[in-house]
C-alpha cells in the first residue's frame, strides 16, 4: 500500500460505557464519565463517545443522548457522540431531534454514531419499541431517513427535523459483523469496527469497506475508526493484575451474568476452566494491555494490521485514577 499511515498520524478516541463499579453509585459512574472526558480533552484526545445500552446491571449509559449532552457541556473541545445509537430502538425522528438540538448547542462537536443491534434484549427491545418489528431493510431505510432529517429540507419535504435539519451531524456507521461495513461504503460514511469486544471479523470489514467505498459529499476517501480494550500501566505485571477486572465481567457477559465493575484480583485467569480463558481472549482479541513498552508495541501491531485512522479506547479500570493514569499512558506512547 503506498499510502501506509504511520503511528504518530494515529488518533486516539475515547468510549465509554459508564461502568457502575462494585459499591459505587450510577452517581459517582456519571461523575467519573465527565472527569475522564475532561482530562482526555487535555490530552488531545478527538472525541468521547457513549454507548447505549439496556437493562444492563453495571452500565449506566443508556439515555446516551442525554449523556451526551452532559459531557459536551462539561467540555470545550471534543467532540462527543454516541457509539452509538442503536436504530432499532428508536424512531428516526426522535433521534434526528435529539441530536439536532445537541448540535445547536454545541456546534461543530457533535457525532452520531449509530449500530444495527438493539443492544439489549428482546423483551427490553420490546419495552422500547413497542409491538414493532424490525426487518434486514429497516437499518438502511432508517439510516438514510435520518441523513434527510439532518440535511437541509427538500422544497415540500413534509417532516422536518426542528431542530435537527441543516444540522449535518456527522453520521458513523458501527458494527461488529460486514453488514454496516457495506452499507458504509456504499453511503461513503466513516466507519467504526466494534473490535473492543467482537475482533473476529475486524480484517474482512475493514477490507470490504475500503474495496467497495464510494466517495461522497461528506467523506471522499474511506475514513476508519477501532475499538481497542486498553489498560495500561508502568509495568505488564501491573497492567495484567488491573486487566482482571475486564476479565471477571466478559466472563460474566459469556456466562448470562451482568454486574458491576468489580475490583481486580490475583491470579484469576489461573483459575478458569480453559474454554473460559479462550473465551475471554476472543473476546477481547484486540486488547492492548501492558507497560508503556507493550502499550506502543501492541499499538504498532495493531495499527499495521489495520491502518486505522483512529483508535478508540475501551478503558474499564476499577481505581479512577489508574484508569487515567493508563490514558496518559496512551498518549504519552504515541507522542514518544
Amino acid at each position: 500500500m503506498s499510502d501506509m499511515k504511520t503511528l504518530d498520524q494515529l488518533k486516539l478516541s475515547m468510549l465509554d460505557l459508564v461502568a457502575v463499579r462494585e459499591g459505587g453509585t450510577v452517581a459517582e459512574a456519571l461523575a467519573i464519565s465527565l472527569a475522564t472526558a475532561r482530562h482526555v480533552e487535555g490530552l488531545g484526545f478527538t472525541r468521547y463517545w457513549l454507548a447505549e445500552h439496556h437493562n444492563m446491571p453495571g452500565i449506566a449509559s443508556s439515555a446516551t443522548a442525554v449523556l451526551v449532552g452532559h459531557i459536551a457541556g462539561g467540555t470545550s473541545r471534543i467532540r462527543v457522540g454516541s457509539g452509538g445509537v442503536m436504530l432499532p430502538n428508536h424512531a428516526p425522528l426522535v433521534v434526528a431531534e435529539a441530536f439536532g438540538t445537541l448540535a445547536e448547542l454545541y456546534p461543530g462537536r457533535i457525532d452520531l454514531g449509530l449500530g444495527r443491534a438493539p443492544g439489549t434484549d428482546r423483551l427490553t427491545m420490546r419495552a422500547l419499541r413497542r409491538d414493532r418489528i424490525e426487518t434486514e431493510d429497516d437499518f438502511p431505510r432508517e439510516v438514510a431517513e435520518l441523513q434527510r432529517l439532518l440535511d437541509d429540507p427538500q422544497p415540500g419535504q413534509p417532516l422536518i427535523a426542528m431542530p435537527g435539519a441543516g444540522t449535518r451531524v456527522p453520521i458513523w456507521l458501527l458494527g461488529s459483523s460486514l453488514f454496516s461495513a457495506q452499507l458504509a461504503a456504499e453511503r461513503g460514511l466513516p466507519y467504526a469496527f466494534a473490535s473492543h469486544f467482537a475482533p473476529r471479523l475486524l480484517h474482512q470489514a475493514l477490507a470490504i469497506y475500503r474495496e467497495r467505498f464510494r466517495p461522497s459529499t461528506v467523506l471522499s476517501e474511506p475514513y476508519v475508526m477501532v475499538g481497542v480494550p486498553l489498560i495500561a500501566a508502568p509495568t505488564d505485571d501491573e497492567a495484567a493484575f488491573l486487566a482482571t477486572s475486564v476479565f471477571q465481567r466478559v466472563l460474566g457477559i459469556l456466562h448470562g451474568d451482568r454486574r458491576c465493575l468489580p475490583p481486580p484480583v490475583a491470579d484469576f485467569m489461573a483459575g478458569l476452566h480453559p474454554q473460559e480463558r479462550a473465551g475471554i481472549a476472543d473476546f477481547l482479541g484486540a486488547a492492548v494491555i501492558g507497560s508503556p513498552d507493550s502499550v506502543r508495541a501492541g499499538f504498532a501491531a495493531l495499527h499495521a494490521a489495520t491502518q486505522a485512522d483512529e483508535f478508540i479506547l475501551v478503558c474499564d479500570i476499577f481505581d479512577p485514577a489508574l484508569r487515567l493514569r493508563s490514558l496518559d499512558i496512551a498518549a504519552a506512547v504515541l507522542k514518544a
